[in-house]
C-alpha cells in the first residue's frame, strides 16, 4: 500500500509539472484549470497524510509557510552586466558598425528579443534542481529572493529532462507582472485603502521583496528565461539555439524572440513592434538586439558596465506637456497624504489628462513639482498618469517649493512618516477626511451600494454632524436630509430609501465595506464564505483567520485587530441595532461556469457589474478585468467598449445578457 502511495504521488507530480510546462511553456494546455487544481488537490493531501513523502521540489511546495526575517545576499557567478541603449535606428546602425568592426568581419547575425519591462533575476539549477534565485542588485551581489521566486509557476523547481541538463546552469531572466494582474493587484489595494503601485515594474520588484512568500503567490508573477550565466557544460553554440534547449528543459521563452540576418532586418523588427506592442498583455519598454554567435561574444567582450556584442533599443514613450495648475494633498481612509498635480487639461494616448499623481512626498522631492512649473507627463504602464520631468529653465519666478505637511490638510492634526517607509499618514482617528472617505468607501458600489450617497452628500453629512460612523447613516431621517444643499424632500426620500435597502446586503459586502486594512472585495468574499456569519468572523482567532487559503498572516492580523477596537465594536453594535442584516451566503449555484474565465463589460439590464461577477463565481467561475487569449468568453451589456474590441481581435466570444442568463439557467 505504501508504495502505491509512493507511486501515485510521483505520477501527480510528474503530471503537474507536464501541465506547468505544456501552460507556461508551450502555450498548449491540454486540460481546464479546474481539472488542473484537481490534480493538485489531491497531490496536496496525499502529502498532507504522508508527510515523510514530501520532497522541496514538490509542486506543492512552492509557498513558503514561514515569512522571512530578511534576505541574504548573493555573489553571481558571472556578473549581470546592464545594457546600453539606443533610441533610433541610426544608433542601431552605429551599433552595427561597431560589431562588424570589433570582429574584423561581417558574417554574424543577431536575435531581436522583446525587453520586458519586469526585474532582471539568475536562477541557479544544480543537477536540474532550483537552489537559489537572486536579484541583479549591483551587478556582482544580488538579494536571495528564492523563496518568493518558487511562487512563480512558470519558473520550474526541477528541470525537464527533454534536453542534456548540466550539472550547474544559472539562467536569467525577467520576473514581470501582465497588465491584468497589475491592475486587479491595484483595484485590490485600493479596496484595502493601501496606495497603488505606480506602473507593473515596481508592483513585481515589490512583490519580489516581500517577508512573507504567501502574499507573493498571490501577486501571479510570470517568468521569462532570456540568457546564460555559469554554465558547467555548453548547451549551443549559439544564443537562438540555447533558447530553444531552454524551451526542452521547461524554461518559458518569449514566443516573439526573432533571428535577423543584418542591422536592416533588426531594425525592421524593431519598428514593427512600436504599435504593435500595446496588443501585448503585458509592457514592454523595447527591445534586446544580441550577436547570436558566443564565440563572437568573446572576441568583442564587454567595457566596464555593458557587453560589446548587445544592445537594447528603446521605444520613446507617450509623453505630453503641460503646466501645474496647483497641488492637493489627498487623505484616504487609512490616513495616508497624497500629493496630486492639478494640471491644464491635456490629450495622452487617446484620453483627457487633467490630474497626475506624485505618489508621495519623497517622490514629489525628488522632481521638485512647484505650481506654475511646466512638466512632461506620461502614462506610467500605459495606465496611470504621472509626471516625469519638470522644464525648470520654464519654471516662473515666483515659483516656490511645494512643503511637505505637518499636519493634516483636513483636521490640522499631526502626521508622521511610515516607520521604514515613505507614506505620511494623519494620525487622528477622528480626522474628517479620512472619515469622508470611509463613508464614500462604505457606500461604494463594490461594498453596501448605497445609491445616490455620493462624496458632496457625504461631505455635508459629515459638515453638519449628522454623521460621524457607519451606523449614524442608518438613523437618519428624511427630515435631516431634505434641509441640506441641493436636496429636497423627494432627493431625501430616495437617499434614505437607498440606505435602508442596504441593510440586507451580504455578509461580505459589510465586512469589505468595514475598511478593514488589507481587506478588500475578494478577501471579504473568502472570510464570508469560511465563516458563514458575521458573529463568527468576529470571534475567530488569529491562528484561525491565517490557516484560511489566501489570506494568510498579514491579513489576519488585521482582522483580528480590527475586530477587538472597542471603537469598532460599538460602531458595528449600533448598525445591527439599527437594522443592518448581513445575508449569509448563499449556496453555490452548480458549476455552470466551473473552468471558465469570464471578462464582464458594459452596462447590464439584470446585474450591475459586481452582481454579474459575483453570480459567475457563485457557478464555479473565475472573473477577469481584461481580455486576453486565456478568457473564455466576454459578457458584453450595452456600450461594452475596448474589452469588446479586444476580444474580437483575439477571437474570444462574445455573449449577450440573454444568452448569460440562459447558460446561467439550463
Amino acid at each position: 500500500m505504501a508504495k502505491d502511495v509512493k507511486k501515485r504521488i510521483e505520477r501527480l507530480r510528474t503530471e503537474v509539472r507536464r501541465h506547468d510546462y505544456l501552460y507556461y511553456v508551450l502555450n498548449q494546455p491540454e486540460i481546464t484549470d479546474r481539472q488542473y487544481d484537481k490534480l493538485f488537490a489531491e497531490l496536496k493531501e496525499l502529502e498532507q497524510v504522508n508527510p515523510q513523502l514530501i520532497t522541496s521540489d514538490s509542486p506543492t511546495q512552492r509557498v513558503s509557510e514561514r515569512p522571512l526575517e530578511g534576505f541574504t545576499t548573493v555573489r553571481h557567478a558571472v556578473p549581470m552586466l546592464s545594457m546600453d541603449n539606443t533610441y533610433n535606428a541610426d544608433e542601431l546602425r552605429a551599433f552595427d558598425e561597431r560589431v562588424a568592426k570589433g570582429l574584423g568581419s561581417k558574417d554574424y547575425n543577431y536575435v531581436v528579443e522583446l525587453k520586458i519591462d519586469g526585474v532582471a533575476i539568475s536562477l541557479r539549477y544544480e543537477r536540474g534542481q532550483l537552489i537559489t534565485a537572486a536579484t541583479r542588485g549591483d551587478g556582482e551581489v544580488g538579494d536571495d529572493v528564492s523563496a518568493n521566486v518558487r511562487t512563480i509557476k512558470a519558473v520550474p523547481l526541477v528541470l525537464l529532462g527533454g534536453g542534456e541538463i548540466p550539472d550547474v546552469l544559472e539562467v536569467r531572466g525577467e520576473v514581470y507582472m501582465p497588465t491584468a494582474a497589475f491592475v486587479e493587484l491595484n483595484r485590490l489595494r485600493s479596496e484595502a485603502g493601501e496606495p497603488a503601485f505606480a506602473n507593473p515594474r515596481n508592483a513585481a520588484a515589490g512583490s519580489l521583496k516581500l517577508l512573507d512568500a504567501r502574499i507573493t503567490a498571490q501577486r501571479n508573477l510570470a517568468f521569462f528565461a532570456y540568457s546564460i550565466g555559469e554554465i558547467s557544460q555548453p548547451l549551443a553554440e549559439g544564443h537562438w539555439q540555447s533558447l530553444q534547449n531552454f524551451k526542452k528543459l521547461g524554461l518559458p521563452v518569449n514566443p516573439n524572440i526573432k533571428k535577423a540576418g543584418d542591422i536592416n532586418e533588426v531594425i525592421d523588427i524593431c519598428l514593427g513592434w512600436t504599435e504593435r506592442r500595446l496588443r501585448l498583455d503585458y509592457l514592454i519598454d523595447g527591445m534586446v538586439i544580441k550577436v547570436n554567435r558566443f564565440d563572437q561574444r568573446d572576441i568583442l567582450g564587454a567595457t566596464g558596465r555593458a557587453p560589446r556584442w548587445c544592445i537594447s533599443y528603446k521605444f520613446p514613450a507617450e509623453q505630453s506637456e503641460t503646466t501645474v495648475e496647483s497641488i492637493d494633498v489627498q487623505v484616504g481612509k487609512s490616513g495616508i497624504l497624497t500629493p496630486v498635480a492639478n494640471l491644464a487639461p491635456v490629450q495622452l494616448s487617446g484620453t483627457t489628462v487633467k490630474r497626475a499623481t506624485l505618489h508621495n512626498f519623497d517622490e514629489l522631492g525628488r522632481l521638485d513639482v512647484r505650481q506654475g512649473d511646466t512638466v512632461v507627463i506620461e502614462k506610467a504602464g500605459e495606465i496611470i498618469p504621472q509626471v516625469v520631468e519638470v522644464k525648470k529653465k520654464l519654471r516662473p519666478a515666483r515659483a516656490v517649493r511645494f512643503k511637505v505637511p505637518k499636519k493634516c490638510p483636513n483636521c490640522d492634526s499631526a502626521v508622521a512618516k511610515d516607520e521604514n517607509g515613505v507614506y505620511i499618514r494623519c494620525l487622528n482617528p477622528d480626522c474628517l477626511g479620512q472619515l469622508k472617505e470611509r463613508l464614500r468607501y462604505f457606500a461604494g458600489r463594490n461594498q453596501m451600494d448605497i445609491e445616490h450617497l455620493g462624496t458632496s452628500l457625504i461631505e455635508q453629512l459629515v459638515d453638519t454632524g449628522l454623521v460621524k460612523n457607519f451606523a449614524d447613516l442608518y438613523k437618519l431621517q428624511i427630515a435631516d436630509v431634505a434641509v441640506l444643499e441641493r436636496m429636497a424632500e423627494k432627493s431625501a426620500a430616495n437617499v434614505i430609501e437607498a440606505i435602508e435597502k442596504s441593510k440586507l446586503q451580504p455578509l461580505w459586502r459589510l465586512v469589505a465595506a468595514l475598511g478593514i486594512r488589507h481587506i478588500g472585495g475578494q478577501s471579504a468574499q473568502l472570510l464570508a464564505e469560511h465563516f458563514g456569519s458575521l458573529e463568527a468572523l468576529m470571534a475567530a482567532d488569529e491562528e484561525t483567520l491565517a490557516a484560511i487559503d489566501q489570506i494568510g498572516p498579514t491579513m489576519a492580523e488585521s482582522v483580528y485587530e480590527y475586530f477587538r477596537n472597542k471603537t469598532n465594536r460599538t460602531i458595528i453594535d449600533e448598525l445591527l441595532v439599527t437594522g443592518v442584516k448581513p445575508q449569509r451566503p448563499k449556496a453555490k449555484r452548480g458549476d455552470k461556469f466551473a473552468g471558465k474565465t469570464i471578462v464582464v463589460t458594459g452596462t447590464l439590464e439584470n446585474f450591475t457589474r459586481q452582481q454579474a461577477e459575483n453570480t459567475i463565481k457563485q457557478a464555479g467561475g473565475k472573473t477577469s478585468s481584461s481580455v486576453s487569449k486565456k478568457t473564455d468568453f466576454v459578457l458584453a451589456g450595452e456600450n461594452p467598449g475596448s474589452k469588446h474590441d479586444k476580444a474580437r481581435q483575439l477571437g474570444v466570444k462574445v455573449i449577450s445578457e440573454k444568452k448569460f442568463l440562459e447558460m446561467l439557467n439550463s
